[in-house]
């Protein structure tokens, strides 16, 4: 849990940084800190739920895995 708590902070510090350094602005900095990893959150979970689809569409069935018990 920590280790996931401080990819948080380090993810949520490099969208701040980076929007401010673009745009000079602590307001728009902080707003795309906050906002960002949330989509990106969600995104993240559509993203797996896919992956998910694309591996079970491509499992080959039972009878024609060698060694099937």
């Amino acid at each position: 849990m920590a280790k996931t708590l401080t990819f948080g902070v380090v993810h949520m510090t490099v969208a701040f940084t980076v929007a401010y350094l673009m745009t000079g602005s602590v307001v728009i900095g902080g707003a795309l800190a906050l906002v960002e990893p949330a989509v990106n959150t969600v995104a993240y979970f559509f993203h797996e739920k896919t992956w998910d689809w694309v591996r079970a569409s491509r499992r080959p069935s039972e009878a024609t895995e060698p060694f099937a018990a």
